[in-house]
């Protein structure tokens, strides 16, 4: 699984499922007062795209998740090879989808609740036809 797309919250919730469950790897671990500079990679991508998982406790980050989560629009969107290996892999480890995989035109996607109060779009890209 590699990032396609950026940005996250709860730092220890959000690294406990980022890395344990989806896979990703701990790039940079900073503290930072209270807080901590914390990005997380793709396993086989320690060069490619950081998704920060940052603290969500600035008073407009609530509203906004809020309703990107009950309008079910995806706060990220990450880049699978094979999006149903994926979902099964996700399923079976408990990981809750609003979306089972779909065809959209160019990509197969699905989305899944991250328990961070996000909800994350997986994507395949097709082959052209």
């Amino acid at each position: 699984m590699k990032i396609y797309v950026t940005s996250v919250a709860d730092q220890a919730k959000a690294l406990d499922f980022y890395t344990r469950v989806l896979g990703f790897e701990v790039k940079h671990d900073i503290p930072i007062g209270a807080h901590r500079w914390l990005t997380v990679v793709g396993k086989d991508h320690p060069s490619g795209t950081e998704l920060l998982l940052e603290p969500s406790e600035h008073p407009a980050v609530k509203p906004f998740k809020d309703a990107l989560l009950r309008d079910g629009i995806p706060a990220a969107s990450f880049q699978v090879d094979d999006l149903d290996a994926e979902f099964h892999r996700l399923r079976d480890l408990g990981v809750a989808f609003t979306q089972a995989p779909m065809a959209a035109g160019a990509v197969k996607m699905a989305v899944l609740n991250d328990t961070c109060g996000n909800l994350i779009q997986l994507i395949e890209m097709r082959a052209a036809a």
